[in-house]
């Protein structure tokens, strides 16, 4: 099965749920060490900067508190629920790296007052973009076609129907 194979599955859940499930077991075990795996993994700019490098990573991985860690794993299941079929699982790796990664060089180069840092959540915002984007370009033309099929392209079409906006008006509403 190709990469556009696996886009089109009618089973997104089942192509995407053990990396889904691979998640929930590492951040939630990693929370179950509680303060040692926060103060041994969180991005820690002074130790970073002296060759631990790994902590770029592993700051990604741990969290402040449990109620931290419980919403960073509901937000995780909102993005899998609303980007399913969106990109394949080697796709979403990518993106989930990449986020890390540019969030890490920010912090890095333009962010030197920030000592420490734990949490999914920067991750979670690189995944929210990245399906924001599939989204738009798998549903524009569903709402200029009038059958859009995701439930926020179909309130959008409620929205800008009535004006019959012309797309590249549209175009340039939405981007600024």
């Amino acid at each position: 099965m190709s990469d556009t194979d696996a886009v089109q599955s009618p089973l997104p859940y089942v192509r995407t749920s053990w990396l889904l499930g691979l998640l929930f077991a590492v951040l939630v075990s990693i929370g179950l060490f509680g303060d040692t795996a926060r103060l041994a993994l969180r991005y820690e700019r002074e130790v970073i900067l002296s060759g631990e490098y790994w902590r770029l990573l592993s700051g990604h991985f741990v969290h402040g508190t449990n109620q931290h860690l419980l919403l960073n794993l509901a937000g995780l299941v909102l993005i899998a629920a609303l980007f399913p079929r969106d990109y394949t699982v080697k796709q979403w790796v990518w993106v989930l790296l990449l986020s890390m990664i540019a969030i890490d060089a920010g912090f890095v180069f333009y962010e030197p007052q920030l000592q420490w840092y734990v949490g999914f959540s920067g991750v979670l915002h690189g995944a929210l973009a990245a399906g924001a984007l599939a989204w738009w370009r798998s549903e524009v033309d569903a709402v200029y076609g009038g059958s859009p099929q995701h439930p926020v392209a179909r309130a959008l079409l409620d929205i800008v129907g009535p004006f019959n906006l012309q797309r590249p008006h549209f175009d340039q509403i939405i981007g600024g």
